[in-house]
Parts: structure tokens; sequence; C-alpha cells
């Protein structure tokens, strides 16, 4: 029987390189011009779809250590989110760079005028937040208050689905599937949220 500290420590390694080795596949395609006619889209959904696709996996976490009762689990969901933000970063830096150039002042007027770019930006200083609360001194010297702001992480999950239908201009098959994952990990946790109510 393996030891918890060795199943933390070998699931961590598997998360370190199921989120990095993509990234450096997929860069090294890019420089070699080995992707699509627009690489540059290729690379914005891929981070964005990225750090979805890791915030989705963090809110399986504590219903797949419930259910299988595997408490050792919850040790990963800090790593998890923590690496959403990086895909989260690397996605509004490949905009910046590749569509605006680091025009910032051609990007305020993009968060003004396009509602995706709105919600996207709100999302990211929602994780932003998340993320720099995520280390451990600051966790302690926020006490309950920690986890009071960590729950936005349902609505921080909402936001980027909302941001990723709205980018779409026609197809809604894949942002509608990603509703629908979404939905069900949010009815999981349906007693939680009656318990907020309640208070």
């Amino acid at each position: 029987m393996l030891s918890t500290k060795y199943k933390i420590w070998l699931l961590k390694t598997l998360i370190h390189l199921g989120a990095l080795l993509p990234v450096v596949v997929m860069y090294y395609l890019a420089i070699n011009d080995l992707l699509s006619a627009d690489p540059v889209e290729d690379i914005i959904h891929f981070t964005g779809i990225g750090a979805l696709n890791l915030l989705l996996i963090t809110l399986c976490v504590s219903p797949l250590a419930r259910f299988f009762k595997l408490g050792f689990l919850l040790q990963v969901r800090r790593l998890l989110g923590l690496y959403a933000f990086f895909y989260a970063l690397l996605h509004l830096n490949n905009f910046l760079f590749f569509e605006l150039q680091f025009d910032f002042s051609l990007f305020i007027d993009e968060i003004v005028d396009r509602p995706y770019i709105t919600v996207g930006m709100l999302a990211f200083v929602f994780i932003t937040a998340l993320a720099i609360t995520s280390l451990t001194l600051l966790r302690r010297k926020m006490g309950k208050t920690w986890q009071s702001l960590h729950n936005y992480n349902y609505v921080l999950t909402i936001l980027v689905c909302i941001h990723f239908f709205w980018s779409v201009k026609s197809e809604i098959i894949e942002p509608s599937i990603y509703f629908i994952m979404l939905f069900v990990l949010l009815y999981l946790r349906k007693d939680k949220f009656k318990r907020w109510l309640k208070r």
C-alpha cells in the first residue's frame, strides 16, 4: 500500500507534468509554424480553455474526495487552482502581445467595448485574488475570511464560461457543454448553497 504522503506527491507530479508539458508542446508548435493557418487564435484558445478545464477539475476534487473517500485529493486543489491562474495569465498575455502588441489604450477600449472581454477581465481579477491569497502566509493571516473569499471560485468559473460563450461567434456546442458540466458540479453542491441562503 502506498502511503498518503507518497500518493499526494505522485498526484502533484502528474499535475505538474499534465499542466506544463502541453504548454511547452503548444508553444514549440507555434514557434515552428506547425499549427493551423491562425496560430495566434490557436494559442489564445488553448490557454483559455486550459484555464477553464483546470477550474472545472478543481471543482471536481471535493465531490470525488467525498464519494470515493479519498481525502488526500483535497491536498491538490490549491495546485490545480494555481495552474488555472497560470493558464489564465498566459491567455491574457497572449492576447495583449499577439493581438494588441501591448497597446494598453487599445486594451482599455476593448474592455469597455466588448462585453466578453469585460467579463474575462473581471474573471481575471477574481482568479488573481484567489492565486495571491493561496500563499500560506496570507491564508493564515486571513483566517475565516480566506474561505469566504475562495468561495468566489464558483462565481469565477461562471464568469469564465460566460466569457467563453460570448467569445465564440457561431460555434456554441463546445461552450454549451462546459455550461452543462459546470451546472452538474454546482448542483452537487446544492446543500452547501442552501446552507448559505439560510444564514
